[in-house]
């Protein structure tokens, strides 16, 4: 398994905030290239967003649907890739102090990505995960208040 951690400097209600807004995926999830809510109703189970992936001339498109919701704590997804299958993606927040600690936990769920998994995959995620993660980190210290200060970081 896949599992990698960071400390982001704002409450879990301030990760939270951008983790219930779907179209904000892209600036955070690395690979992706754009994302749109598909229900009104996200991060609710059952609710899904789409996504693009490009790399090169390369398009593909698919969704994510949410699994489990325990705002503001616990978001799990099932990233579906077309014909690798799919994936598991748990994202737990934890307080910590006036912090939060982070922790995504990311495996092969269905299909060849499921059986074909193996160390190799899980160093190449890990890769993903650290980058994913400075910029979930970036993106909520840029966007909300630090703890005890009034005004926002960035307009």
């Amino acid at each position: 398994m896949a599992v990698r951690h960071r400390l982001i400097r704002r409450p879990p209600e301030a990760v939270w905030a951008v983790l219930a807004d779907g179209s904000r995926y892209a600036d955070w999830v690395v690979g992706t290239d754009s994302t749109r809510e598909k229900d009104d109703h996200w991060p609710e189970p059952g609710a899904r967003i789409a996504y693009t992936v490009r790399v090169g001339p390369y398009t593909a498109e698919d969704d994510t649907v949410v699994r489990l919701c325990e705002p503001p704590r616990t978001l799990e997804l099932e990233a579906r890739s077309g014909p690798l299958g799919t994936a598991r993606i748990a994202i737990e927040l934890r307080p910590w102090g006036e912090e939060t600690l982070v922790i995504v936990d990311e495996h092969p769920l269905r299909g060849p990505g499921g059986f074909l998994h193996n160390a190799a995959l899980d160093a190449m995620i890990q890769l993903r995960h650290r980058a994913m993660l400075r910029r979930l980190a970036d993106l909520v210290e840029q966007t909300t208040a630090a703890p005890g200060n009034a005004e926002s970081a960035a307009p």
